[in-house]
């Protein structure tokens, strides 16, 4: 629970891995030149738009990204405006890139997400399960002066 943020009356983490590729799964960063713009590219995104980049990883053929989102912003809208405005400010950089994507369109449309958490499937499972047993124990512990609230 390290980086929860709190805004008005609400307490969380909005935290994704995202995963995406060119288009036609070329190796456009195979050059470290390439790669080491589309790193630099991608973080000043993430801080223009308020997102923390936690993890990143430009492949020569796919992009993974651990990024921390406001609480207002969608997974949608994450991953639009890093896949966009990557694109864009990436064919502003190296215009000769589009001469192998003629229609401007860098990425292919498809993505892989998953939400990332301090804690796993299994323990949240779990906890949700036994919500009763913690409160009553709780509550017992504490009328009998053993644990405070």
């Amino acid at each position: 629970m390290n980086d929860l943020i709190s805004v008005a009356h609400a307490k969380g983490q909005w935290v994704y891995h995202i995963e995406w590729c060119p288009k036609y799964r070329f190796n456009v960063f195979r050059k470290e030149s390439h790669k080491a713009d589309m790193e630099c590219i991608l973080q000043s995104i993430a801080i223009e738009y308020g997102m923390k980049v936690l993890e990143l990883a430009v492949m020569s053929d796919h992009v993974h990204i651990v990024v921390q989102v406001p609480p207002s912003m969608s997974l949608a809208k994450a991953s639009n405006l890093l896949k966009g405005r990557s694109s864009y400010e990436f064919f502003r950089l190296h215009p000769n890139i589009r001469l192998r994507y003629p229609r401007n369109h860098l990425w292919s449309k498809g993505k892989f997400y998953r939400t990332v958490g301090d804690i796993d499937l299994q323990k949240t499972r779990w906890y949700v399960r036994n919500q009763v047993d913690i409160h009553q124990r709780t509550m017992h512990d504490y009328l009998k002066g053993t644990h405070t609230l």
